[in-house]
């Protein structure tokens, strides 16, 4: 008898301690709690904290409504036919005041990233590189990220709306970490900005060429000019010099004596044949 006293006793007192445990749910910091009664989804969240519950008939699933991402890798390709393979991630989080309804008509946080946020990337991705060549695909990478985002958005709207849970998740921001061609037109890029470098060396070297030779000639037309200058200036002064000296033989015939004078030698002038040498009236030289 003793024995089964003991025995429904310790029973008891585990029943006790089961009941208790049932009858409060503590959610963690940055989650809330989604009340399952026997089965069937509460419209009300629970917030964080504590919470009494009933017994065996609650279950509490806590959502977690911190920031998170969804990674996936999308192959679409251009419209000039490149094959692309582009990395999205897309950073989101859930919505408390809906997390009852999203439990109930998706899941939880992973089965969102898998069942909503992935297909959305691959059908934007391959939707929106569609409208681009492979080349714009790089050169407007901001303008295709704003477009891929914007897809995404809507078509996570979309999807929950035909769900009745709109307004379930928040998309805090899209990122394309990477655009991956084939190696084909890698290899055709690289090749056409090799030769876009070198075309704009040999225009660099052109008109480095054409401004050193207008230089030279410029320095050349300078000289020229110099000294066709200084050769006027020379023949103008000389000019001008023998016009005043002819103004002042014209007027002074001694002057004229002087000069022939000046510019005798000293020998007498030598003459063939027979005859008197004239005499020569050195005074008059004088």
């Amino acid at each position: 008898m003793k024995n089964l006293i003991a025995s429904f006793g310790g029973f008891f007192v585990i029943a006790l301690a089961l009941l208790g445990l049932n009858c409060f749910k503590i959610v963690d910091a940055g989650h809330v709690g989604v009340i399952k009664r026997l089965g069937a989804v509460k419209p009300e969240a629970l917030p964080e904290g504590f919470h009494l519950k009933v017994p065996f008939m609650d279950t509490i699933e806590e959502m977690d409504l911190r920031l998170t991402k969804a990674q996936a890798d999308a192959a679409s390709s251009s419209r000039d036919l490149q094959t692309v393979q582009t990395k999205v991630t897309v950073q989101f989080s859930l919505n408390g005041g809906v997390a009852p309804t999203t439990f109930q008509k998706i899941g939880t946080r992973n089965s969102v990233a898998h069942i909503l946020i992935y297909p959305a990337i691959q059908e934007s991705v391959k939707a929106v590189t569609a409208q681009y060549s492979a080349e714009q695909l790089i050169t407007k990478r901001e303008e295709v990220k704003q477009r891929i985002q914007q897809a995404i958005v809507k078509f996570i709207e979309t999807t929950l709306r035909q769900k009745e849970a709109a307004g379930a998740i928040s998309i805090a921001n899209v990122a394309i970490t990477d655009f991956d061609f084939s190696d084909q037109f890698n290899k055709a890029i690289e090749l056409k900005v090799r030769a876009e470098q070198e075309a704009l060396q040999a225009k660099n070297e052109k008109l480095r060429r054409v401004t050193q030779a207008e230089a030279a000639a410029e320095e050349k037309k300078l000289s020229a000019s110099a000294n066709a200058f200084q050769i006027t200036v020379q023949s103008e002064a000389r000019a001008e010099a023998i016009r005043l000296e002819a103004e002042a033989l014209k007027n002074n015939p001694e002057l004229i004596k002087l000069r022939s004078i000046e510019r005798w030698n000293g020998e007498l002038p030598k003459f063939n044949g027979g005859g008197v040498v004239p005499f020569l009236e050195l005074d008059k030289f004088k």
